[in-house]
C-alpha cells in the first residue's frame, strides 16, 4: 500500500528520533553489544502517538535506519585509525533492527485496540512485545557470534527492565491522553451550555412571537368582519381599504408562522436529553456569574437546592431562571448577593430568587407584570429589549405555574417565586 508524501516525512523523521535517542543506553551483558536504550521508550512512545501510520512498516523504516546509523558512526569512530569493517559492523547491529521490526510487528498485532484498553491492560500486553523482541536480538546475536544464548539472570533483568519501562511510557502517554480528554470534554461542555443558553432565549422569543400571532389572529379576524360589515352597508371605498388591511395582517401572520416554525425546530424539546435541577440551576448561576463580571460587577451567586430529578422541560425553566437571575445582576449596583433556592412546596416546585439590589420601588411593585413595563433605561433613555416580566410570568403560566414577588425582606431585598408543578416537570410525567 502506497504511502503519502506527509506519512513518509512522518516516518523519516520518527526513525531518525529513535535512531538517535538509542545511543543513550547501557550494555548489561555481551559486553558492547547488547544495550538497553532510550531509544525503545522513544520507538514505543511515538507508536502510541502516532498511531495513523502503519507499525509494521514503522518498524523496518526504524529498524533499517538505526541499523544504517550505528553503523554510520562506527565508520567515523574508525575512520581515522583505518579499521573499520562493513561486513563486521552489519554483523554487530543488525540485531537492533531485528527488534525494532518484531517490536513494531508486536505492536501492529494490538493496533485497533490500544485506545480501548486501560493502561494496566496496555502495560502488560507491551511489556510482552517487548521481552519477546528483545529475546529475538539476543537469539540473533547469540546464533551470529556463536554465543551461548542463555546466561544467568538474563531473562529476570530483560523481564525486569521491560516492565518499568514500557509501564513508564504507557503511563506518561496516558497521562497525555487523559488531558486531552478532559481538554475536549471540557470544550464540549462549554459548546453544549453556550447552545442550552441560545436556546433558552430563542423559547423565550418563540413563546413571545406565539402570543403576538394569537393577537394578529384576532385582529385578522375582527378586521374581516369590519370588511364585511362595510360592505353590506355599501361603503365600498372604505371596505376596500379595509381588505388591503386584512391582507397585510394576514401576510404579516404567515411570515410570523414560518419565523415561528423555525424557531420551534431550534428549541424542539421532544428529542431532547433530560437535565436535573441541580444542572439547571447550577447553570443559571454560572452564565449570570459571567454576566455580573461582563458588567464588571462583584456578585457573589448562593444556591441552595431542596428537591432534584430529572426534567425534559430544562429550556423553559432555564428561560425563566435566567431572566429572573438576569434582572437580579442588573439590579445590583455593584457589590451584592443573588440566591438560588429550589424547594417543594405540597405539589409544587419552588423557584426563588432573591438579591440585595437597589429593590422594586413600592409604587411598582403592583405593576412590574404588566405588558411594557419596566424601570431598565439606558444612557439615551431607551428601554431594554428583555422579554419582560409579564413574559415570564406567562411562560410559569403556561405551565398552569404562578410567578409572584413575595413580600420584601430585609432592607432592600428583592423576591420572586415561580412554582411550576412537580407532576408536570418531572421525568416521564
Amino acid at each position: 500500500m502506497a504511502i503519502s508524501k506527509s506519512e513518509s516525512m512522518q516516518i523519516t523523521v520518527f526513525a531518525i528520533v529513535v535512531a538517535v535517542a538509542g545511543e543513550f543506553k547501557i550494555n548489561p551483558f555481551m559486553g558492547e553489544v547488547f544495550r538497553f536504550g532510550l531509544g525503545s521508550s522513544v520507538f514505543l512512545f511515538l507508536l502510541l502517538l502516532m498511531n495513523h501510520l502503519s507499525y509494521w512498516r514503522m518498524g523496518i523504516y526504524v529498524g533499517a535506519t538505526v541499523m544504517l546509523f550505528r553503523i554510520s558512526l562506527d565508520g567515523a569512530g574508525a575512520a581515522s585509525a583505518g579499521s573499520f569493517y562493513l561486513a563486521d559492523s552489519l554483523k554487530t547491529h543488525f540485531p537492533a533492527m531485528l527488534y525494532y521490526i518484531v517490536f513494531g510487528s508486536g505492536i501492529a498485532l494490538i493496533q485497533r485496540r490500544l485506545q480501548q484498553w486501560n493502561p494496566l491492560i496496555l502495560g502488560a500486553c507491551v511489556s510482552l512485545i517487548d521481552m519477546v523482541s528483545n529475546e529475538a536480538e539476543l537469539l540473533m546475536r547469540s546464533v551470529t557470534f556463536g554465543l551461548p544464548y542463555f546466561q544467568s539472570n538474563q531473562w529476570l533483568l530483560i523481564s525486569g527492565i521491560a516492565v518499568v519501562r514500557c509501564y513508564f511510557t504507557t503511563g506518561i502517554y496516558s497521562s497525555i491522553a487523559v488531558h486531552q480528554m478532559r481538554s475536549v470534554h471540557a470544550e464540549q461542555h462549554k459548546r453544549i451550555e453556550q447552545m442550552i443558553n441560545v436556546g433558552s432565549g430563542l423559547y423565550g422569543e418563540a413563546f413571545y412571537l406565539r402570543k403576538s400571532m394569537d393577537v394578529i389572529e384576532q385582529i385578522t379576524a375582527k378586521s374581516h368582519a369590519l370588511y364585511s360589515q362595510l360592505n353590506k352597508e355599501g361603503h365600498n371605498e372604505h371596505s376596500r381599504t379595509v381588505l388591503e388591511i386584512t391582507q397585510q395582517i394576514h401576510e404579516v401572520k404567515k411570515d410570523s408562522q414560518r419565523i415561528l416554525a423555525g424557531l420551534t425546530k431550534l428549541v424542539d424539546l421532544e428529542s431532547a436529553p433530560e437535565m436535573s435541577l441541580t444542572e439547571i440551576v447550577e447553570l443559571v448561576g454560572k452564565s449570570n456569574g459571567e454576566y455580573s463580571r461582563m458588567l464588571k460587577k462583584d456578585i457573589r451567586i448562593e444556591k441552595d437546592i431542596g428537591i432534584d430529578y430529572k426534567t425534559l422541560h430544562y429550556i423553559p425553566l432555564l428561560t425563566v431562571l435566567n431572566n429572573l437571575a438576569a434582572n437580579s445582576v442588573e439590579a445590583i449596583d455593584r457589590l451584592g448577593t443573588i440566591r438560588i433556592r429550589v424547594l417543594e412546596r405540597n405539589e409544587d416546585t419552588v423557584f426563588i430568587i432573591s438579591d440585595t439590589g437597589t429593590g422594586i420601588a413600592l409604587q411598582d411593585q403592583d405593576m412590574v407584570f404588566e405588558p411594557g413595563f419596566t424601570t431598565k433605561f439606558n444612557q439615551e433613555g431607551v428601554a431594554a429589549t428583555g422579554i419582560g416580566l409579564s413574559h415570564v410570568r406567562d411562560i410559569v403560566s403556561s405551565f398552569t405555574g404562578r410567578l409572584h414577588l413575595t413580600e420584601p425582606g430585609k432592607g432592600s431585598e428583592t423576591t420572586f417565586a415561580a412554582m411550576f408543578p412537580t407532576a408536570k416537570l418531572k421525568k416521564g410525567v
